[in-house]
This record gives C-alpha cells, sequence and structure tokens, in this order.
C-alpha cells in the first residue's frame, strides 16, 4: 500500500513537472481532454512518468480477471459486431470502448479487493492492453470469419437469391463453422511473429490504430486520466441504458412485416419506397459518430446517386433491359444491377487501393534496405537511429526482454498449415488439397505486405485479398467442381491468415509502447482468437435461428455483403454471361470511376480530399438503400454542432456517448433473438398508410 501511495504521488509530481515546463499543456489538460492528456505527457516522457512503478513479468500480465473480464466484453462485441455485420457490414473501431470498459471493470474489481484488504497485485497497463487485445481478437472473428460475407455466402438461403440454377453450397452448422474457425484463424499469428522486431523496431512502423490505442491505455493510468475514464464510463452507461431501453420499446411496435418505427416514412411514402426514411436506429447514429464525415456523407451520396437516381431510370427500361416477368428477387433484373455494379465499385476501390498500399509497401522496403541508418515516419521524414529517446531506449529494451523462438513460429505454422491441409477438405470437399497449399505458400507474403502496409497507412486489405483467393480459386475449379463453395472458402482461409496478421502486428505496437511483453501479447491474442472462434459461431446461431428472413433483401437483416461475395464467386466461375443487358458496361465505368475518383483524392491534397466521397462507402447502399445513411448523418450532424458549442468535451466525450448507442442496440439483439426463439411475438403493429390505401382498409373492415 506504501509503495502505491508513493507510486501515486511520483506521477502527480511528474505531471506538476509538465505543467511547469508548458502552460499551454496545462490548460489542454484542465479541459479534462483526452487527447491533450496525452499530448502533454507525450511531449515529456511517458516513460518517466511510470518510471517508480515495476513492469510484471510478462506471466503476470495474464491474469484471471483478466481474462475474465475479456470474456464478458467478447461476448459484448461480439453482439455489436455481428449485428452491424449483418445490417451493413459498415463496422468502427470499437477499440475505445474495448480499453475504456476494460479499465472500468477491472479498476472497480481491484478496488473492492483492496477495501476488502484482499488485493494481491494492483491493475496495470500491462494488464490493461492483454484486456484490449484479448477483446478485440475475439469480436474480430465476427468479421474475418465471414458471417456477414463468405461464410454466409455458402447458405442455400443466399445461393437461392443469387441465382436460381447453381445448387453449390452449404448450410451453416455450428459444428463444422467452430472446426473451420479452429483451422485458419491461428495460422495468421504465427506467420508474422519472427518480423516482430524488424516491424516494430528497425522499421519503426507507426501502426496508427495501435499507437493510438496504447496513448489511451497509458492515459487511463494516470490520476487525472483516471478521472476522466470514471466520468466518460458514466456517460456511456448513461446512454447505453437510453439504447437498450429504446430498442425494447421499438419492439413491441413490430407485430408484422414492415411494422414500427422502423419503417417511418419520414420523407413521405414515396421516398420511403426507395428507401429514403430515417429507421430510429440507435447503433447508426452512434456509428454516425464515431465514423469520419467523409465516410457518412460518401453513403448518402451513394444512396441518393443509385435510388434516387439509377434504379428508378434503369426499372423504367423493363421489357427491353430485361424481362418484365422476373421477380424482384431475380438477379438477370433490377436486382442484378443494384449487385454487380455495387460489387464493380468495390472491386475498383479494392484494386485501387491494393495497388496503393503495395506500392507504398515496396517503396519503405526499398528505403530500408538501401539506408538501414534511416528509418521512416509517419510524416514521411527521415530520423537517426543514433538519436533514439529515454522511451523508445526503455520500450526497445523491454520488448526484446522475452522473446518469442522464431523455430516456434516457424514450426506452428507449418503443423497448423499441415493440420488444415488434412482437414478442410473434409469440411469443403470442393476445396481440394493443392487448392490450400498454394493459399499456404503464398499467404506469408501477402500477410507481411498487408502487416506491413497497415503499418504505414493504418489500411488493413484483408478482404481484399480474400477476393483475390475468389478469383483465382473459384475459376481454377470451374463450375462443374464446386467453383462457388471452392472460391468462398478460400476467402475464408486468405482472409482469417492476413487480419490476423496485422491484427498482432498493431497489438505489438500497442505492448511495445506500454511496455507488454510480447509474450503476453502473443498469448493474449491467442486465447481471444479461441474465445472468438467459439462466441462468434454461437452469436451467429442464434440469429440464424431466431430470424427466418435473415439474409433477405427486405429483412431487418439483409447481410448484404453475403450476397456481394457470392455473386463474386458466381462471376469467377460463370464469366459475365449471366449479367443482364448493358449490367458490365455499366459495371466497367463504375468500376473506372472508382479508381479516378481514389486517384482524385490523392492528388488534390489532404484539404481539398476531404469534400471528396470514397467509392467503397458509396457503394453500400447500392444494394440495400440509404436508410442507415440518414441515422449515420444524424450522427455526424449531433457531434458536429456539440463540436461547435464545446469542442474539448465533444472531443472527449462523444466516443463514449456513440459507444452507449452502440452497445445498447446491438446488446437488445440478445433478449430479442431469445424472445422469437421462444415465439414470443410483439402485440402491436404500427403500419403506415397513404390516405387512398387507408380508406381502403376501413371500407374492407366495415364490410
Amino acid at each position: 500500500m506504501d509503495r502505491n501511495g508513493r507510486d501515486q504521488r511520483d506521477m502527480e509530481e511528474d505531471e506538476e513537472k509538465l505543467d511547469e515546463l508548458d502552460p499551454n499543456q496545462k490548460s489542454k489538460r484542465a479541459r479534462g481532454d483526452n487527447q491533450g492528456l496525452v499530448m502533454a505527457e507525450e511531449s515529456m516522457s511517458v516513460e518517466r512518468i511510470f518510471e517508480a512503478q515495476e513492469v510484471p513479468s510478462w506471466q503476470k500480465q495474464l491474469t484471471v480477471r483478466a481474462f475474465a473480464v475479456s470474456f464478458g466484453l467478447s461476448v459484448l462485441f461480439t453482439f455489436i459486431v455481428m449485428k452491424l455485420n449483418l445490417t451493413t457490414g459498415i463496422i468502427p473501431s470499437l477499440n475505445v470502448s474495448a480499453g475504456l470498459l476494460g479499465f472500468f471493470f477491472v479498476k472497480t474489481w481491484t478496488k473492492l479487493l483492496e477495501k476488502s484488504g484482499l488485493l494481491k497485485q494492483p491493475f496495470t497497463r500491462q494488464e490493461n492492453t492483454v484486456i484490449q487485445t484479448c477483446v478485440v481478437a475475439s469480436s474480430g472473428i465476427a468479421f474475418s470469419g465471414g458471417f456477414g460475407s463468405y461464410l454466409f455466402g455458402l447458405s442455400q438461403r443466399i445461393s437461392k437469391l443469387a441465382s436460381a440454377d447453381i445448387n453449390d453450397f452449404k448450410n451453416p452448422s455450428l459444428g463444422w463453422i467452430i472446426g473451420f474457425l479452429f483451422i485458419v484463424s491461428f495460422l495468421g499469428l504465427f506467420s508474422v511473429v519472427p518480423l516482430r522486431k524488424i516491424m516494430i523496431i528497425d522499421f519503426k512502423l507507426t501502426y496508427p490504430s495501435g499507437t493510438a490505442t496504447a496513448h489511451l491505455i497509458n492515459s487511463f493510468h494516470t490520476p487525472r486520466g483516471a478521472k476522466l475514464a470514471k466520468k466518460q464510463v458514466r456517460t456511456l452507461g448513461k446512454f447505453f441504458s437510453f439504447s437498450f431501453l429504446w430498442g425494447f420499446f421499438q419492439w413491441f411496435f413490430t407485430a408484422g412485416d414492415d411494422c414500427g418505427f422502423v419503417n417511418f416514412p419520414t420523407f413521405g411514402l414515396k421516398a420511403y419506397k426507395n428507401k429514403f426514411y430515417f429507421d430510429f436506429s440507435a447503433t447508426y447514429v452512434g456509428v454516425g459518430m464515431i465514423c469520419p464525415y467523409i465516410i457518412n456523407i460518401s453513403v448518402l451520396v451513394g444512396g441518393i446517386l443509385s435510388w434516387g437516381l439509377m434504379w428508378p431510370l434503369i426499372e423504367k427500361r423493363k421489357g427491353d433491359w430485361f424481362s418484365a416477368e422476373l421477380p424482384l428477387s431475380s438477379f438477370h433484373g433490377l436486382q442484378g444491377y443494384k449487385v454487380f455494379i455495387s460489387i464493380a465499385l468495390i472491386l475498383g476501390d479494392g484494386v485501387y487501393n491494393f495497388v496503393k498500399v503495395l506500392a507504398t509497401t515496396l517503396i519503405g522496403l526499398h528505403r530500408q534496405l538501401k539506408k538501414r541508418d534511416v528509418i521512416p515516419v509517419s510524416d514521411g521524414s527521415p530520423t537517426s537511429t543514433s538519436d533514439v529517446s529515454f522511451d523508445d531506449k526503455r520500450r526497445t529494451q523491454l520488448f526484446l526482454k522475452d522473446q518469442i523462438p522464431s523455430w516456434f513460429a516457424i514450426g506452428g505454422y507449418v503443423a497448423i498449415a499441415a493440420v488444415s491441409i488434412a482437414t478442410l477438405p473434409h469440411i469443403f470437399s470442393q476445396l481440394k488439397w493443392y487448392y490450400i497449399l498454394v493459399i499456404y505458400v503464398i499467404a506469408p507474403v501477402l500477410a507481411f505486405c498487408n502487416a506491413y502496409g497497415a503499418g504505414l497507412t493504418d489500411w488493413s486489405l484483408a478482404s481484399t485479398y480474400g477476393k483475390l483467393a475468389i478469383f483465382t480459386i473459384g475459376a481454377w475449379a470451374g463450375a462443374t467442381h464446386g467453383g462457388v463453395v471452392a472460391g468462398l472458402a478460400a476467402c475464408g482461409v486468405m482472409m482469417n491468415i492476413v487480419s490476423t496478421a496485422s491484427d498482432l502486428m498493431q497489438d505489438f505496437k500497442t505492448g511495445y509502447m506500454t511496455l507488454s511483453s510480447p509474450q503476453s501479447m502473443f498469448v493474449s491474442q491467442v486465447v481471444g482468437t479461441a474465445m472468438g472462434c467459439i462466441i462468434s459461431p454461437c452469436v451467429f446461431w442464434l440469429f440464424y435461428k431466431a430470424f427466418d428472413d435473415l439474409g433477405q433483401p427486405e429483412s431487418a437483416y439483409p447481410a448484404p455483403y453475403a450476397t456481394v461475395y457470392r455473386n463474386m464467386a458466381l462471376l469467377a466461375v460463370e464469366g459475365f454471361s449471366s449479367l443482364p443487358k448493358n449490367c458490365l458496361s455499366l459495371c466497367y465505368g463504375f468500376f473506372a470511376a472508382a479508381i479516378v475518383i481514389n486517384l482524385i483524392r490523392d492528388l488534390s491534397g489532404k484539404k481539398a480530399s476531404q469534400y471528396i466521397p470514397i467509392p467503397m462507402a458509396m457503394a453500400i447502399p447500392f444494394y440495400i438503400g440509404s436508410y442507415f445513411a440518414i441515422d449515420m448523418c444524424l450522427g455526424s450532424l449531433i457531434l458536429f454542432v456539440w463540436e461547435k458549442i464545446n469542442k474539448a468535451k465533444a472531443e472527449a466525450f462523444a466516443p463514449a456517448v456513440a459507444s452507449g448507442l452502440i452497445c445498447g442496440d446491438g446488446i437488445w439483439t440478445l433478449p430479442s433473438s431469445i424472445l422469437a426463439l421462444a415465439g414470443v411475438k410483439p402485440p402491436i403493429c404500427m403500419k403506415f398508410l397513404s390516405r387512398t390505401t387507408n380508406v381502403k382498409v376501413d371500407n374492407f373492415l366495415a364490410s
């Protein structure tokens, strides 16, 4: 207790020294702004503030309470990511929420133990980093596991939507999904472990998300930062409660199809028919507060372009461009234009960014190898390796202390790859062992490229590498040998490897900056991944069994990317012959437009590019509509007004408000799913009709 008290006094004295050195930083901190607090501490030395604290061994960083809290938060965030996956596919960064809630729960735990005299080990930033790593790894499986994309795209439900001619599908089953994820989700971790020193210390890659998370965790463990974190958690709790209760209230009015607040024709019935309305979703208002303004505006622009202009015009060509007798769900009709044009935009954006990041990676590597005594930093200017700060010396010393042997990483990769090659063909008979072998030979190179590119740009291209696997393996297998299933399964193998590789390197960067051992980071990533391999399939299975219309275009959970990925696989095996009239020409145009728009964004400078929409974001509403874009833009508007009124308070508390809205509405899906499984129906249907339709209904009821 005396030692802890001295440590706290030492930190407070260091903070006072900071204030004396730079009065401007003191004013930033007085505003209660996390960012100002971190900048103040970074301007002197973060590690001098924590110098009096003993760094625990890597075994002591891995505590039972850390993994217990991680498990609870993993369930929470998996529900949130799963809901986002199955509605629009837009998933914002939830790192702030994970770090904040992890800090709050363990801090509360240790305070209770301290008061009762049972506290044996204080809560450290290293333990906080372990929780953060474990939660993000676990909830990340909900994305890389493909529950809203390639894995659900394998199902018969999506197969019927995409094409009536091809019966190449594999329905979800809890057993094989868990087995598949355990087989493919750990390879990425072993593929880049030998490169951790080169990436983090020699090349000094910035890994912006990992760095930002480390700053956040470091700030939590200073007295002022802890006070702010407490206020942020209180704010998050208020909006969590509001969002959860709002979801519960809305449920009472959804007794039938098109019932409830989610179908409120905010801008009139004509606009509602074309998917322009506010659906009262607390989740996407929160997402809009987290996502950059340009993302939200891009989604809205895409919705206006598609549902406001293109689809009404193409629909008028019914009978000429496509048969008027086709059902609405047929991909040889209007639905085909919606899906394949959005695919063209996504692929154009993906190809451009793939080439861009690959070029950046190769140029960066060339500079590193050409002149090893110069290292690139985030602004592109060189820094001599001889100029090393106290922080870097201390961090490097501890980062190199606990080594993970290269033989262990290489042996682990080879062993898991061998098991995978032997077992995956039993899960997917269409995925031959030699397809998997080729993927595993190429994967380490692609994992390195993805991890290096993420370190420079903070952009993971996991889904792009997955799409590359769809087209190569799908075309290789062909339609007669199950090319659709083979392509989608190969996508899953590739995505899991490259995604977990870049995630692990981000975690190594966070660990480096919080003095967390690489061994504890690796173990927490492995434990988190194992948790995710069980939690995510169970959560998906709950959705799959509770909602019979899951994946349908008009459903509350349309899973748009499942349809998109399925149709990419169809393109790979069938070619362009399946497209409706003039669809290919439009696809070429939008593919080229995506590349040109991205090029203009990069050439126009940082200031001007803020006003140029992002093609990938524009493509999302092409298929499902722009109702969620209204929610997101409302979130942006709330944040914009808040920043105008009190910017410091908005910066400090907006992430907490947004996280509360997302978490509350997201966790409501658990009781709503249970109610659906139990056969409990809402008591009221609230529907909106035109005047003439209402008169007809009244006359019918009267008769």
